[in-house]
This record gives C-alpha cells, structure tokens and sequence, in this order.
C-alpha cells in the first residue's frame, strides 16, 4: 500500500524509501534535457534530486516553466539511485506545484561581492548553508549562556532601550524624538543592571539589542548589536565576574561544540576548541611592557591597546599557555567609566578587564563603585552630574557590592565561525551606511 504523508525534509528522505512523500522548497538547479529532466530541490535541511523522464504531459510543461529560487511543493516517490550523489536516492514526481515562480535573472550569484550579498540577504541567507548555520549556532549558544546562567542564580532581565538622558559622557549615541522632548537609545543595559541588583535580584542577565553611534566602518563594529549582559552582586572582587564569564563561556562553547562541531568543521573548515578555566590573566602594564618589547608603540604614549597589540598580546599568551582565550585587566582609569571601582592603593587604574578571544576583544567587565560618596566623587571629575540624578540615587540606600560584564554576541560568533566580517553574524546588519534592507 501506497503511504502519503506530509511534508518531509530532505535530510529525511532515506528513512522513506519506495513510499510517496511531499517536499517543500526552493529549486536551486535546473539541468532540462533532450529526454529528462532534473531539478535539485533545497530545504533548510539539504537538497533532493528531483528526477523526471518527459513524456509530453502536463508534468513536464510545469518542470520546463520552473526558474531557479521558485518555490515549489513536489510529490512523489523516493527511490534508491546510487549514482546520485545527493543522498543515492531521487524522487520520481507525481504532482508539481509551483507556490512562487521567481523572476530571473537573480539579484545575486556565487560571484557576487559581499557588500551587494547583504542588500539582498534574504536570498543571501536562503542560498548559503554557511549563512543559515550561523544562526543554528547563534541558537545553540545563547541556549548555552542561558542554560549557565540560570543555572548559577541568575535572573534574566528585559531593561528599557529607549533613555531619557545620554550615557555618562553623551558621546556615541543616537537621539530621538520621543513626544515633546528627546530620547537616547540604550548603549547598553549597564545602569538598568545596577539597578535590578540594587532591586535585591542577586544576579541578572540580559540578551538584547544594543545601540552605539559610532562611525566605524571596521569588520568588527555595529550600530546596532546583539549585548550578552551580567551583572553579579555581594562579590568579593572582579575575580568573581572574570571567573562567573569564563565558565558561562565554556559551557556555551561545548554545547555548540556538541550540537554542531561537526558541521562546522565541515561547512567552515574550523575546529570548535572548548577552553578550560581558569583563562590566563595579564594586566595592562605587563601587556604593554611585553608589547613594547617587541617594538609595539616604540613612543611609549598609548593608554590602551589598538588592534595590533590586541593580536599580538593574545598571540603571545597563546605561545605561552597553549589559550586562546585571555583577560586584560587593571586598565587606567583615565579611559575606563566613572563607575569603574579604583583599587584604594591605586585610584589611577580600575578593577575592570577586556576578554580577548583570539586577539578578538569580545567582552568588557569590572567591579562597580557601590559607594555613592566615592562614585560621585569620581563622576564630578568629568562630568555634569545633574542629570545623572536617577542613577546615583541607586547607590544611596544600601546598594550591595557589584560587578559584572557585556560581550558582543556577534563577535564571539565571528570568532568561533572565523568569519570575516560581523556583518556575516547579523541577520540584518546596521552600520553608519546600512540602515535598511534589501538596500543600503
């Protein structure tokens, strides 16, 4: 007896051998010849040849109309054709249904740049099983950095994006109208954290949109990003957030490795490592003396390092420890917040840190002032604090000892795929000249 049953994947069709089935894609090649006619269907999950012998009937005239990326439901029966390199098996179609012709010639092709790929990153993504699986693995780790997380008492949190005042310095972000007066959107959920453990939610966690006016046109800046944010209260000291990330880090990192190291060693050629903790540590100074060794910054003037150094520090702790990973820690506190707490014995660095992953600066953290007396001190240095009212009242009535960080999704995505470009871990990208699609 004839079994029908509704839509199959392709990556299931050997499981139903010699029985009628329906599949459901897009048509990615057409080979129309004298005596038959094939087409190679592609789902979500891999691709079917769909293989027909004319006959002059209706089937094949609806076969001979198809273009490529057309939508199409196929019925038919899966067969066993070893010479097909596609599984070793074909289907024999019984019914064709064309859901949606596509106009030729496409927008894109495999030579086309990737500037002019994203303007049309829906068929981008549809085309590429390197683009979809970046999403399948940006699934699986945040699963990961969830699973960690809560596991360890955190509370997820969904803060506001829209600010009524700018950041502690006003710099970097985008204003808005909001009714009669103007409105900021978030750079981070940084003050929105603080206020949650002064809320007595011990610890919180938020994965969410991130806005940063910043006209950068590098392969590792956004305007608009995807934030991984901690922050962890009653610690001892920033070791406890360093130690809180690099474990959440590992967990994440190993369900991805199980889930899809497979196929990303096939797809992009790259072997998911899993770190051990603890990762090493270096601070500022000693990376800057190691640099500065080997001819980095020959002036001896730069406070921080640039991309170069971030490269080579994270190169030489690599020879070194055999780790990828690696914090930067005990940065000045003259290009760290005001909210950044000052060693007693050293008010010119802060107990912050930068997490580098293979040279790549993926996550900036540290311990926060909780003391108002001396928060505010610090922030009368620089600024204005009269509109920073809201968030200094959060320290007035016994707010605990606090710490925590913010990493970039997309860059530890871009890291562990090797991409070349963040653009290729967003689904859709927003730079200084990106704001829309499927134009620029």
């Amino acid at each position: 007896m004839i079994h029908t049953i509704s839509r199959v994947l392709a990556s299931e069709l050997r499981a139903h051998l010699d029985q009628t089935v329906t599949v459901s894609g897009w048509v990615n090649a057409l080979r129309l010849q004298r005596t038959m006619q094939f087409v190679i269907l592609r789902d979500h999950s891999g691709m079917v040849q769909v293989t027909h012998k004319r006959d002059g009937g209706p089937l094949e005239a609806v076969l001979e109309s198809l273009t490529p990326e057309s939508a199409v439901r196929i019925t038919g029966r899966v067969v066993d054709a070893a010479q097909v390199k596609l599984g070793g098996l074909e289907l024999v179609p019984e019914s064709v249904e064309v859901l949606n012709r596509a106009e030729t010639p496409l927008p894109i092709d495999e030579h086309t740049g990737p500037e002019h790929r994203l303007d049309w990153r829906f068929l981008d993504v549809r085309k590429r099983a390197t683009a979809q699986m970046v999403f399948a693995v940006q699934t699986t780790l945040e699963q990961g950095l969830r699973e960690y997380a809560m596991a360890n008492g955190c509370t997820e949190m969904h803060t506001p994006k829209l600010m009524g005042t700018a950041s502690e310095s006003g710099a970097e972000v985008f204003k808005l109208g909001y009714f009669d007066r103007s409105a900021y959107l978030a750079q981070s959920p940084q003050f929105y954290k603080q206020m949650a453990v002064a809320a007595g939610i011990d610890r919180v966690f938020e994965i969410g949109p991130v806005f940063r006016a910043e006209p950068s046109f590098t392969s590792r800046h956004a305007t608009e990003f995807t934030g991984v944010d901690v922050e962890l209260s009653w610690i001892d000291d920033v070791e406890d957030v360093m130690a809180f990330e690099e474990r959440m880090l590992a967990h994440a990192i190993a369900k991805v490795a199980e889930v899809h190291g497979e196929a990303i060693r096939e797809v992009f050629g790259i072997e998911v490592v899993v770190p051990e903790a603890p990762f090493p540590r270096v601070t500022m100074a000693e990376a800057q003396e190691i640099l500065r060794a080997g001819g980095w910054d020959p002036e001896g003037v730069k406070e921080d390092l640039d991309p170069e150094g971030e490269r080579a520090i994270a190169a030489h702790m690599k020879e070194q420890t055999g780790h990828e990973f690696v914090f930067l820690t005990h940065y000045p506190a003259s290009i760290r917040p005001f909210y950044h707490m000052r060693p007693a014995d050293r008010p010119d660095l802060t107990l912050s840190f930068d997490l580098l992953w293979k040279g790549l600066e993926i996550t900036t953290g540290a311990q926060r002032e909780h003391r108002s007396d001396v928060l505010l001190r610090q922030a009368e240095k620089n600024m204005d604090t009269g509109p920073m009212q809201d968030y200094m009242n959060i320290f007035r009535f016994g707010c605990p000892p606090h710490g925590g960080l913010g990493a970039g999704l997309g860059r530890i995505l871009m890291v562990m795929l090797g991409l070349d470009s963040i653009r290729e871990a967003a689904f859709l990208f927003r730079g200084p000249n990106r704001l829309r699609a499927p134009a620029p």
